[in-house]
C-alpha cells in the first residue's frame, strides 16, 4: 500500500480521526455564514467583470484589442496565487491566508476602481487572482474544524454560494451601471464591499487546528506559476496570433517542458507544492480528471451558448435572436438550477455515495447537451435543456472538492482543493479554444457564419466528454474502495 492510501485510510471519512469537539464545532457553524458571504461576494466581483466592458472601454480609451486582458489577467494570477496560497494556508493556517487573500482583493479592487489608464486597472485586475483562492483556504478550514458531515454541507453551501454570485454579479452590476450610469461608482461599490469583507474577516473566524510540516517550496511553486501563465497565456492570445504560427506551438512547447521540470522537481522535493503521487493516485485521479471536464463543459461552453441564443434565425437559420436583456436572464437560469444542485449534494451524497453522485452529475450535463442537439429550434425546450446541464455542473461542482480533500491527507486540504481549481480553469481554456475551432471550421458558406451543424457537432462532443466522465470519475477500483459515505 502507498503512502498515499496509508494517509487516506486516516482521513476523517474513515472515521479514525478525532471527533470534532462540541464546542469548537459550535464556534465554527457560527461563522460559516460569514464564509458563505465571503463566497457569494467572490462571486459577484468574478462575475461583474463582463458587463462593465463596455464603460471601461469608453472610460479608459481602451482598443478592442486590449480589452480581453482585462479578464484575462486575472486569470493568469489566479493560476500563480491558487497552489501558492493554497499550500501557504497547509503550513501557516487557513485563517492567515484568507485574510492575505481578501486583503490582496479589496486593494486590487480599490486600485481598479480609481485606476487613471489601462496599465493601472491590469494591476488592479491582478490584484483580484487571489479571489480564486478563497474557496481552497475556506474548504481547509472547514474540514479541519468541523465533523465529515457539518463539513461536507458547509462544503456545499460554499460553493453554491459561489455560483449564486457569479449569477447575481452580472445582473447587480447590470443593474447599477443603468441606474447610476458612472462605471466609476459602480467599481466603487465592489471595492467597498470588498474592503468590507477584508474587515469581517476578523470577526471571531478560527485558525485551523492542523498544521503541515515542512517548508514552502517555492521553486515548484515558481515553476507551476511559469507553466500555467505560459500556458493559458499562449491559448488566450492563438486567435489573434494564429493557431498554426510559430509563437502558438513554441508557447505549448515551453509549457510542456516546464510541467515536465515541475513534476521532475516535484517528485525530488521532501515537501512539495503538490504531492503529485498523490495526484495521480487511483483513488483521486478520476475526481481531478472530472474537474478538468466540468471546466471544459461549464466554462469552455459558456460562450457558445451565449452566441447562439443570439444568432438571428432569419439571417443564420438558426438560433433565438434573444436581447442582450434575454440572454441574461437565461444564463441565470442554469445558475440557479446548479446552485440548487450545490446545496443538495451532501444529503444526496449521504445517501447514494458521493461517486454515484458524480456519475449523476456528469450525466445530467451529458442530457442537456444532447437537448440542446435535439431541440436546437424549440426555445422552452433549449431552456429546459440548460436547467438540466446546470443541476449537473452544481451536483459536480459540490462533490468533487469534498471527493478530493477527503481522499488527501488532513494537512494538504488547501493545496488539494487549490490543483483541482486550477485544473477545472485549465479545462475552461482548453474548451473554450478547442470548441472556438470547432465553431471556426464549420461555417455557412460564402460566410465566416459558424453553420448549425457546427454548433450541434460541438454539443456532441460535450455529450460524449460528459458521458465518458461520468463512467469514469463514478467508479473507483474495487481495491480501492472509499468508506461507504462517499462510495
Amino acid at each position: 500500500m502507498s503512502e498515499h492510501e496509508r494517509r487516506t485510510d486516516r482521513s476523517p471519512a474513515a472515521g479514525a480521526e478525532p471527533a470534532t469537539p462540541p464546542a469548537m464545532a459550535r464556534g465554527v457553524v457560527a461563522v460559516v455564514g460569514l464564509l458563505v458571504f465571503f463566497e457569494l461576494t467572490s462571486g459577484i466581483l468574478q462575475g461583474s467583470i463582463a458587463p462593465l466592458l463596455p464603460s471601461l472601454r469608453e472610460e479608459l480609451d481602451v482598443s478592442s484589442t486590449h480589452l480581453h486582458w482585462i479578464v484575462a489577467v486575472q486569470y493568469l494570477t489566479a493560476a500563480v496565487s491558487v497552489p501558492v496560497f493554497g499550500r501557504l494556508g497547509d503550513l501557516y493556517g487557513y485563517r492567515r491566508m484568507l485574510r492575505v487573500s481578501l486583503l490582496c482583493v479589496a486593494t486590487g479592487s480599490a486600485v481598479v476602481a480609481l485606476a487613471p489608464n489601462l496599465a493601472v486597472l491590469l494591476v488592479g485586475r491582478a490584484l483580484l487572482g487571489p479571489l480564486a483562492a478563497l474557496l481552497p483556504l475556506e474548504i481547509g478550514l472547514v474540514r479541519d474544524r468541523l465533523a465529515p458531515e457539518r463539513a461536507r454541507r458547509a462544503i456545499g453551501l460554499l460553493v453554491g454560494s459561489l455560483t449564486l454570485g457569479g449569477m447575481l454579479g452580472s445582473l447587480l452590476v447590470g443593474i447599477v451601471q443603468t441606474v447610476v450610469g458612472d462605471v466609476r461608482i459602480t467599481l466603487g461599490l465592489l471595492a467597498a464591499t470588498a474592503v468590507g469583507c477584508f474587515a469581517l474577516s476578523y470577526a471571531g473566524i478560527p485558525e485551523a487546528r492542523t498544521r503541515a510540516s515542512g517548508r514552502m517550496d517555492w521553486v515548484g511553486g515558481t515553476l507551476v506559476g511559469l507553466a500555467l501563465v505560459t500556458l493559458l497565456g499562449t491559448i488566450s492570445q492563438a486567435e489573434s496570433w494564429g493557431w498554426g504560427s510559430p509563437m502558438v506551438w513554441g508557447g505549448f512547447a515551453l509549457a510542456a517542458a516546464l510541467v515536465v521540470w515541475w513534476v521532475r522537481v516535484e517528485l525530488r522535493t521532501d515537501d512539495p507544492l503538490v504531492d503529485v503521487r498523490a495526484v495521480v493516485a487511483p483513488l483521486v485521479a478520476p475526481q481531478y480528471a472530472a474537474g478538468f471536464t466540468l471546466g471544459l463543459l461549464l466554462l469552455g461552453g459558456q460562450s457558445v451558448l451565449v452566441v447562439y441564443l443570439s444568432a438571428s434565425p432569419g439571417d443564420t437559420g438558426y438560433g433565438f435572436g434573444l436581447s442582450v436583456l434575454s440572454i441574461g436572464l437565461c444564463v441565470t437560469l442554469p445558475s440557479v438550477t446548479a446552485f440548487a444542485g450545490a446545496g443538495t449534494v451532501a444529503p444526496l451524497g449521504s445517501r447514494i455515495g458521493y461517486r454515484r453522485a458524480v456519475f449523476l452529475a456528469f450525466a445530467l450535463m451529458a442530457a442537456g447537451s444532447v437537448g440542446f442537439v435535439l431541440f436546437w429550434s424549440s426555445l422552452p425546450a433549449f431552456l429546459a435543456s440548460l436547467a438540466v446541464a446546470g443541476l449537473g455542473f452544481g451536483l459536480a461542482l459540490g462533490a468533487l472538492p469534498t471527493l478530493i480533500v477527503e481522499a488527501s491527507p488532513p494537512d494538504r486540504s488547501g493545496s488539494a482543493t487549490a490543483v483541482y481549481n486550477n485544473v477545472k480553469t485549465l479545462g475552461g481554456s482548453v474548451g473554450g479554444a478547442v470548441f472556438a475551432a470547432v465553431l471556426a471550421g464549420f461555417v455557412i458558406g460564402g460566410t465566416d457564419t459558424p453553420s448549425l451543424g457546427a454548433y450541434q457537432g460541438v454539443w456532441v462532443l460535450m455529450a460524449v466528454v460528459a458521458l465518458a466522465t461520468a463512467l469514469l470519475a463514478g467508479r473507483t477500483p474495487r481495491s480501492l474502495r472509499a468508506p461507504a459515505s462517499l462510495g
